[in-house]
């Protein structure tokens, strides 16, 4: 990836300011803001700073707002206490502070609901008495963890969860929901054979993997009014398995989407960690484009956008330096998909959309590791 040409600098207003409707939903443009965990909500309360870290990004020029995975109202969803929640009076009191800013502001915004599933280690908060629960027990890393495979009970109460979640969300003023099913979390585990090991009715082949997934979002379809959108956020990687596959070929992902779409998902968020790289051979789409031409639903693309190293760098406390945005533009011009999501530069850069918007290429700042400790 290279610094942008002066022609793309001309070309980004005319391709990205484009709106994009999702169901109900009106996006005023193409950039969204990609769910980024910060830890920043005590108690799982999204406070005062956190009302100004979203509604300053959209102030700024981003259309569609993801917000932090924000944990589902069952014990075993979460890990930290310093994660926001999606359920309880004060927690959901905050939230709506989080909407009515960033509509003020002038963007759009989706919180994304979150259960991590086998992630969770035993003892950690909000709930330390709380169990991990997944498909089978069993870790992305492939090792046993120190929970259970969940019951047909355990997976009714988490269907029920994230539908109340989603109800919520629509009750506090939010316009729409996201899923996570992505990264090895515990939707995706359902997804994913390394971590679905079940033989029954939510086991075996992708389809039958699905199904947890298209139960839960169908539940959430049910829980909100019809036009609300629904969008489901999906990678192929996991946290400890980052050449994972849900799928080796195109059919093999239709197997899988079709019946999330079926069930009611109207947008769909593909996580992928370079957005630019092709998904499947004898073809130049990326994720988010084969799910585009698989679904017919609109499709997010993500990953390394504007920066030329990936995220999980970020981790290891490495910067990035400004990558080129000519592909972007290319490919979003195509139609290969409807909007594009940006996470390190937009920690970095608050006012990162304007400046692309307007074409100030040259104003465009490297990314600093720095930012993932800082909430402004």
């Amino acid at each position: 990836m290279t610094v942008t040409s002066p022609d793309a600098a001309a070309r980004a207003a005319g391709i990205l300011s484009r709106p994009v409707v999702i169901n109900g939903l009106t996006v005023p443009n193409r950039i969204a803001m990609a769910p980024m965990t910060r830890m920043f909500s005590p108690g799982g309360v999204p406070g005062e700073d956190v009302v100004s870290y979203y509604s300053r990004r959209a102030a700024a020029g981003v259309g569609l707002i993801v917000t932090e995975g924000t944990y589902v109202g069952h014990e075993s969803a979460g890990m930290s206490d310093r994660v926001p929640r999606f359920h309880g009076e004060e927690q959901l009191a905050g939230w709506a502070k989080v909407a009515e800013a960033v509509h003020a502001a002038g963007g759009t915004i989706v919180p994304q609901l979150w259960h991590i599933g086998m992630v969770r280690e035993q003892g950690q908060a909000p709930y330390p008495e709380a169990p991990a629960v997944g498909p089978s027990g069993v870790r992305t890393d492939g090792t046993e963890g120190t929970g259970k495979a969940m019951t047909r009970a355990d997976i009714d109460d988490v269907v029920a969860a994230f539908a109340r979640a989603a109800a919520d969300a629509e009750r506090i003023g939010f316009d729409g929901v996201e899923l996570h099913g992505a990264h090895g979390y515990l939707i995706d585990q359902f997804l994913w054979s390394g971590t679905n090991r079940r033989t029954d009715s939510y086991g075996g082949d992708p389809v039958a993997r699905a199904k947890f997934a298209a139960e839960v979002v169908a539940a959430v379809r049910a829980a909100v009014s019809p036009e609300f959108p629904v969008v489901f956020r999906y990678s192929q990687w996991k946290q400890d398995a980052y050449d994972a596959r849900l799928a080796e070929t195109p059919q093999e992902l239709e197997a899988i989407l079709a019946p999330l779409a079926a069930a009611g998902v109207d947008a769909f968020h593909a996580s992928t960690r370079r957005y630019w790289l092709p998904e499947f051979e004898d073809s130049d789409l990326n994720l988010a484009g084969w799910t585009k031409k698989l679904t017919g639903r609109p499709a997010i693309t993500v990953g390394s956008v504007g920066l030329d190293g990936e995220f999980l760098e970020a981790f290891q406390g490495r910067g990035a330096g400004v990558g080129g945005l000519d592909d972007l533009l290319d490919r979003m011009e195509r139609d290969e998909f409807d909007l594009v999501a940006v996470g390190r530069a937009l920690l970095q850069d608050p006012d990162w959309a304007a400046k692309v918007l307007a074409g100030r290429f040259d104003e465009l700042a490297p990314y600093d590791a720095a930012s993932l400790r800082t909430l402004s």
